[in-house]
């Protein structure tokens, strides 16, 4: 088994939850297509500005890979601007596992991850990153 860090944004994170269906672009199918079912993803949801408050990264869900990786190209996910118009075609289905009531506090874990090398510069293990393995270790850690 492996465990993954699934890195979106808020309003991806409701797409997921509803859809249970996790999407990447194009450019992450060698990652993507190392996931197999029964494999466990963390949903890491990205800092984000609320009017002038910050609500830091949070990890909000525990969710099993229910499929294969299939190709399906409508428009459910919302692209960052960066990367344009892209649609996420290739996905996973998902089975839910658990949402956290309360997210986990991903800042607060940092100094104790394990694929976290660098802790001053701990977000550039994830940038430009759609998801990415993690150790048992740090998910355990993670999920308490």
């Amino acid at each position: 088994m492996t465990y993954w860090l699934c890195i979106t944004t808020e309003e991806n994170w409701g797409v997921i939850k509803e859809k249970n269906i996790w999407g990447v672009p194009e450019r992450h199918k060698n990652t993507i297509s190392r996931v197999k079912p029964g494999d466990l993803l963390l949903i890491y949801v990205k800092q984000r500005s609320v009017g002038k408050e910050v609500e830091g990264p949070k990890i909000v869900a525990l969710y099993e890979a229910a499929s294969e990786v299939f190709r399906d190209s409508s428009r459910i996910f919302r692209p960052p601007p960066e990367i344009g118009g892209e649609v996420f075609p290739l996905r996973i289905k998902l089975k839910p596992v658990k949402i956290f009531e309360k997210p986990v506090e991903f800042k607060k874990l940092i100094p104790k991850l394990k694929f976290i090398e660098n802790k001053k510069k701990w977000t550039g293990h994830l940038m430009g990153k759609a998801m990415r393995e993690i150790p048992e270790e740090d998910f355990k850690l993670i999920t308490g």
